[in-house]
């Protein structure tokens, strides 16, 4: 799948590296999608959770998990750069696999011990979380690292594309089994998931990256940067809003598809089908999109692909108001639109930071960058589950879509009042590589050769 390509390191990097990242980021997103996707059925078939309660207990579960993995995504951001992202990917891998054994035996485990199910489900979605979490952040870096400026877009879109694929496979195939072969079997397989991540980032992976000194955490370095690069605070508004926005799709849609499949004479499993059909189609939009999002990157400019990303995804959300049953026809078209800015959405910031980070704080910068889509996470998931419960299932969409449309404000209106520092575009100014195409495509920001060792 990968010819040999030049990291901004010097180093040549294996054709089977790349092979073996391309395929991790596509079992990361199997796990990490597959537990959610399984989370209301299991709720609802298995713990016996009422549409009542719905909305707010399944977006605790996620703002659980989310409120405590934001300092271990930051922290170990911070580690990676001083003892490489592999073995963190490794470790996280084997941590999830623990949760994803221990997630579909909650009820049985939580009345053994005495605390319940639904709090065993809790803590087993932590586990998991915590292990995602210390995955695909590294494995996002990762690609960063094995690239250059000029391939960086598009190389980075190959990574986000088996990401996609992976997140397609388990609506468009995965959610299509509880119904045959049952909820439990099918969660146990985050549990093989998980431990055949770890074998192959053992085995096939290598750091690249130089290593940084020292035990102080660089903040201070992280809000210079942040102060001098509006481009930057640009790409963590982003982050704030878009990490959320397929996790929002597959949670709430779920949901609303479960609890109103009885006015539509549906049985749980076939709607949890129908809605895994829906999301699908979204995912394989997303994945479709997202090699074409890595060349309208590198030519619209990285702040102009967030922007035009942000609208049209905003938008899609915006229409989902205008929905009345997520089992008409007629859903197909918002969920479209929304698909159609998700890649462009998820990627630009990821781009952008990494091209302004220094070397030795890409780890960090993208950590925290991390943790704001984290934050944002848990604030629309919280406010989405009360306002899936009071106002209405739409009201979750509108309202992360109106977040989406007020960052195209913000960056807009950066890009007004720095539009004389060259903020679209142009060379980094805190030792990134960005404007390395000044110096052509053998050599990098700093004037060295690219003709270093191999990986």
């Amino acid at each position: 799948m990968a010819g040999s390509r030049t990291a901004g390191s010097g180093m040549v990097i294996a054709p089977h590296r790349w092979n073996a990242l391309y395929l991790l980021a596509a079992i990361t997103m199997l796990f990490m999608t597959l537990a959610t996707a399984m989370q209301p059925l299991y709720l609802r078939n298995v713990l016996g959770i009422s549409f009542s309660s719905a909305g707010v207990i399944n977006a605790n579960v996620q703002v659980v998990t989310e409120v405590l993995t934001l300092v271990v995504i930051g922290y170990l951001g911070v580690l990676s750069d001083r003892f490489g992202r592999v073995p963190i990917v490794v470790v996280g891998f084997l941590v999830g696999a623990v949760g994803g054994v221990l997630a579909p035996f909650s009820r049985e485990l939580g009345a053994l011990i005495g605390i319940g199910g639904l709090v065993l489900y809790y803590f087993a979605r932590i586990v998991m979380a915590i292990g995602s979490s210390a995955v695909w952040p590294q494995l996002a870096t990762l690609a960063g690292d094995f690239t250059t400026y000029q391939n960086r877009p598009q190389q980075m879109a190959n990574a986000a594309f088996m990401m996609a694929f992976g997140s397609t496979l388990v609506f468009a195939v995965l959610m299509q089994l509880p119904g045959h072969a049952g909820i439990v079997p099918v969660m146990l397989l985050n549990g093989a998931i998980g431990a055949i991540g770890a074998m192959l980032a053992s085995r096939f992976l290598a750091d690249v990256a130089p290593r940084r000194h020292g035990q102080a955490l660089p903040w201070r370095s992280i809000r210079l940067l942040l102060q001098q690069e509006p481009r930057l605070r640009i790409a963590f508004a982003a982050a704030l809003f878009s990490r959320s926005d397929i996790i929002l799709i597959g949670l709430f849609f779920m949901l609303w598809t479960i609890y109103f499949a009885d006015l539509v004479g549906l049985d749980q499993a076939a709607a949890a089908a129908h809605a895994g059909r829906m999301i699908g189609l979204v995912g394989l939009v997303v994945m479709v999109t997202t090699l074409l999002w890595g060349q309208l990157i590198q030519r619209l400019g990285r702040v102009n692909a967030i922007i035009v990303a942000l609208a049209v995804s905003g938008a899609g959300f915006v229409a989902m108001g205008f929905v009345v049953t997520p089992f008409g026809w007629y859903v197909f078209v918002p969920m479209v639109v929304m698909a159609l800015g998700q890649a462009g959405a998820l990627l630009a910031p990821d781009i952008l930071a990494f091209d302004l980070a220094p070397d030795d704080l890409r780890g960090a910068v993208m950590g925290l960058l991390n943790v704001m889509g984290g934050i944002g996470l848990v604030i629309i998931l919280q406010v989405g589950g009360i306002l899936f419960d009071a106002v209405g299932p739409y009201a979750p969409f509108v309202f992360a879509g109106c977040g989406n449309l007020l960052v195209v404000a913000y960056a807009l209106f950066l890009s007004y009042r720095h539009r004389g520092a060259a903020i679209v575009e142009g060379p980094a100014r805190a030792g990134g590589d960005e404007g390395m195409e000044e110096f052509g495509p053998d050599v990098d920001a700093r004037g060295r050769f690219l003709n270093g060792g191999r990986a």
